[in-house]
């Protein structure tokens, strides 16, 4: 059992808090919002992540888990510090790390010799290197160990995740190896020397029992392994959505061209489902960071440049299918199906259903909407209780977030109480048979229009 701090209780923070109590540690985690703090030490979680209200009730049932208002001193008996705060995008695209910095002006006097701090928020190729020299502790030591959680999936990808990476400073020169373990995961560690590998190697044993393959590199390349990841997700999402588009226009069907890709090993179905586009805490700001990251290091990333230059185009290519679904905007009331950046969350930051609503309210559209995850208005969109009071006296209803319950709604109903029965489905989400049915036209993205 090791003795943990964590600085942050945001979604990251929180998480890592109480998995780290699942896995048997003793957890301290700090956050400088007195509210948030004494709800989570009730054991009351605000945030909609599946598993974590019931582990952080069973932390703090257990005495394994405790929250502490902005006090990095409490963190002084630690053996690991991890700093879990945001890295937002700056004025000019890349990551503000004002925060990291705040933290480490507090905590470096605190933390107790031998002690590893640990960088598990998002931060640009080089800022563990840097922040080793700014703690300028020889008896502290920095690593990097990026998350890889999906919100929605927290909890599940922290306590069985697909690969545990710890990066430390250093050149990370060396062979490089890689062997099977009885279990079927895949170990690949460069060879260094000195404290900075031994300290990852410490921070990868905090894992022990996920079962997960583990990667301990140097420090630039575990912080590149998070950018480089999510901004890979991202392109193949904006390829799609242009994918998607050449597919209405030649008369192709998107859902059997990508079934056909996904059938090749060397591509695979995820990610291949187009929609309004990408949004949320990260795909935004890691694209933004890593493309500001590569100007900086004079490196010309135009595939990377496009992909966010396609994301930009895709709300308002929905607001031109919408137009051509339910005819002039201005005036028209429009039902919004789902307001959340995905389904699974109630996390609205970058939605791009919500870049959708803007674009169409500028156009004079009368917006209402329903999200199970969202209680109070968004923007111009006026948030109900549910589908079916979207629907009621609607020119048109737009299906922005893939929520399952959505392919469930009694269709008879809903297109009786319409103006005029209209869906465009910018998820491909809707079974069209039975939609179709229920007198509806139903537009969907990148396999134009179904009509009774």
């Amino acid at each position: 059992m090791a003795r943990i701090g964590v600085i942050g209780a945001g979604y990251v923070g929180l998480t890592t808090a109480a998995c780290f109590a699942r896995l048997g540690h003793e957890v301290v985690c700090a956050d400088v919002d007195a509210a948030r703090v004494e709800a989570l030490s009730r054991a009351e979680v605000v945030a909609h992540e599946p598993g974590l209200p019931e582990l952080v009730a069973e932390g703090v049932r257990a005495g394994r888990l405790r929250f502490v208002l902005g006090n990095p001193e409490a963190l002084g008996d630690a053996d690991f510090v991890f700093l879990c705060v945001p890295t937002p995008t700056g004025a000019d695209g890349a990551a503000d790390l004002a925060a990291v910095h705040a933290v480490l002006a507090q905590a470096r006097d605190a933390v107790r010799p031998g002690c590893v701090l640990v960088l598990k928020s998002t931060v640009p190729p080089g800022t563990t290197e840097r922040v080793a020299e700014l703690v300028g502790r020889d008896d502290v030591e920095v690593v990097s160990n990026p998350e890889f959680l999906r919100e929605g999936h927290a909890v599940d990808d922290f306590l069985r995740p697909q690969r545990v990476v710890v990066g430390a400073p250093g050149s990370g020169s060396g062979s490089r190896s890689g062997s099977r373990s009885g279990s079927g995961s895949r170990s690949g560690s460069a060879s260094r020397s000195g404290s900075g590998e031994d300290a990852a190697r410490r921070v990868v044993a905090l894992y022990e029992g996920t079962g997960a393959p583990t990667l301990i590199t140097d420090s630039a390349s575990a912080e590149l392994v998070k950018y480089a990841s999510n901004c890979f997700l991202a392109m193949k999402l904006s390829y799609v959505n242009s994918l998607a588009e050449l597919c209405e226009r030649v008369g192709a069907d998107i859902a059997d061209v990508t079934e056909g890709m996904s059938l090749d090993d060397r591509i695979g179905a995820a990610f291949l489902e187009p929609g309004p586009g990408w949004g949320g805490s990260c795909f935004p700001k890691d694209t933004r960071a890593l493309l500001s990251a590569a100007e900086e290091a004079r490196v010309d990333f135009p595939l990377l440049r496009a992909t966010i230059g396609t994301n930009g185009h895709q709300a308002r290519r929905v607001v031109d299918m919408v137009r051509d679904a339910v005819g002039p905007l201005r005036g028209a009331r429009l039902g919004l199906l789902g307001l959340t950046f995905k389904a699974g969350t109630d996390d609205l930051r970058d939605s791009p259903a919500l870049a959708v609503a803007e674009l169409l309210a500028e156009e004079g559209a009368h917006l209402v909407g329903y999200d199970p995850c969202v209680h109070r208005d968004c923007g111009p969109v006026r948030v109900l209780g549910s589908a079916e009071a979207a629907a009621a006296g609607a020119d048109g209803l737009v299906v922005l977030t893939e929520w399952p319950e959505f392919a469930e709604l009694d269709w008879p109903a809903l297109a009786g109480a319409m103006n005029r029965p209209v869906i465009v489905d910018t998820r491909n989400l809707l079974p069209v048979d039975k939609v179709v049915e229920a007198g509806f036209r139903l537009v969907g993205i990148g396999r134009g229009a179904t009509a009774a």
